[in-house]
């Protein structure tokens, strides 16, 4: 039989037929099939039928999303020579290396003789018939303005970055050049997070949204990642959001919200610092919590500003010693700020083993992580802390501390979000901002 009937043969089957016979094939007839995109996608990764101006595919990590993506703007290019297609991402660093180049990006799973040439230097692939796509960076909104595309893709979008309304800008800018052809569409893929972009997409009339979760393309995930997922993560809230591609919106008494977070954000900091702290939370052991490394400076406009996080998970308290230092000496900090609740003499000692002349201050806690982190709330309430850039890790954590003491975001501690309490405290509470116990 050949190649081609061998595919029409398979691409008549159900699915659980089709997925059994594909695995009976050896190695070459399978490497033959692989751009025979029909036979291996599933339902959540073929776009839907209908006149539609969007397409949201928002699901859980391995689910396929990007090769959904690739694969929709592959078609587009073949049936249309006069096709011009954005091609969007966090920033062109990410378009490249994820939608052009990665594993399932645009030039691997072209069909062999009809691979675009791409040109770096331009950002811009073009097929051997005609079609163009140009790479753009979603933290550059203004190189949106202006160009003219029939078609766009546009990859992780609740990860687009920058300050308050850069995401949604950028996503005017495209829909406002997306004037050629006579059926101007765009598709976005993306892992859910509650951010206002994501949020609007979801209300619009003329999107189509794709719900799945990671477990729906298990069959070409490794089995040991499947496993590990489940235990780790299970029914968690992070697990429900990275996993089954759930929206999780703001808790009830959250101290932080996804739109005062997203208010507070800025590119670049808008002012100078006069001080740099980076906060610590040591872990209890090397086995259990990470150890949350943060990275805040006051500004000559007395904002505090979060630069960075440099957190580690499950190390060694040499290792977790080691990054405290790296990170004070690459910031030039000031000040070290670490809990000592978890054996004070024990911190103080792995520290100055790593770096003797850390500036060092152990702090001691006499109240829970959520009731000390509400004066620093207060200060984002107020508009005096910016976030310089994203922190989706940390900014889970925030939004999991809930007014009165309990935690309900990922993992079993918050501990970038303490870390970022106690950077703030020293930079903005001083005397003030001691741990103390709160009333309501």
């Amino acid at each position: 039989m050949a190649r081609i009937d061998r595919g029409a043969y398979l691409a008549g089957l159900d699915p659980p037929e089709r997925r059994a016979a594909l695995v009976r094939l050896p190695d070459r007839e399978r490497q033959a099939l692989r751009t025979h995109w029909h036979l291996w996608a599933h339902d959540g990764q073929i776009a839907p039928p209908g006149d539609w101006l969007g397409w949201l595919i928002m699901a859980g990590r391995g689910f396929g999303k990007t090769r959904a993506g690739a694969e929709w703007v592959r078609l587009v290019a073949r049936d249309d020579p006069e096709a011009r297609i954005a091609l969007v991402g966090a920033s062109l660093v990410e378009a490249r290396s994820v939608m052009v180049e990665g594993e399932s990006g645009l030039l691997a799973i072209a069909p062999r003789g009809d691979r675009p040439r791409f040109e770096p230097s331009k950002r811009l692939l073009t097929w051997s018939n005609g079609a163009q796509a140009t790479l753009y960076s979603a933290g550059e909104p203004e190189s949106l303005r202006g160009p003219q595309h029939s078609h766009a893709w546009c990859d992780e979008i609740a990860k687009w970055g920058g300050p308050a309304g850069q995401a949604e800008m950028a996503w005017d800018n495209l829909l406002l050049g997306l004037r050629l052809g006579s059926r101007p569409q765009v598709a976005a893929t993306t892992t859910p997070r509650a951010v206002p972009l994501l949020q609007r997409l979801l209300k619009h009339p003329d999107v189509v949204v794709t719900r799945g979760s990671t477990f729906d393309n298990q069959s070409n995930l490794p089995t040991r990642f499947i496993r590990a997922v489940r235990r780790e993560y299970g029914k968690s809230r992070l697990g429900r959001q990275e996993l089954d591609g759930k929206l999780i919106l703001d808790l009830p008494g959250a101290l932080w919200t996804r739109a005062g977070l997203e208010a507070a954000r800025e590119a670049a900091p808008s002012a100078p610092p006069v001080r740099i702290v980076i906060g610590v939370d040591p872990p209890a052991s090397a086995a259990g919590d990470a150890c949350g490394i943060v990275v805040c400076a006051l500004g000559e406009d007395g904002v505090g500003r979060v630069l960075a996080d440099a957190t580690v998970a499950k190390a060694s308290p040499e290792r977790w010693a080691r990054a405290v230092a790296q990170a004070a000496h690459a910031w030039q900090a000031d000040r070290v700020v670490a809990e000592a609740n978890q054996g004070g003499a024990m911190v103080e000692s792995v520290l100055r083993a790593a770096d003797i002349a850390l500036p060092l201050r152990l702090v001691h806690a006499s109240t829970g992580k959520a009731a000390r982190a509400e004066p620093v709330a207060a200060l984002y309430e107020a508009g005096r802390v910016r976030h310089v850039g994203q922190f989706p890790q940390l900014e889970d954590e925030l939004c999991g501390l809930i007014a009165g003491g309990r935690y309900e975001g990922p993992g079993r501690s918050p501990d970038r979000a303490d870390a970022l309490v106690w950077a703030m405290t020293e930079l903005l509470l001083g005397k003030r901002g001691q741990p103390r116990v709160w009333l309501g």
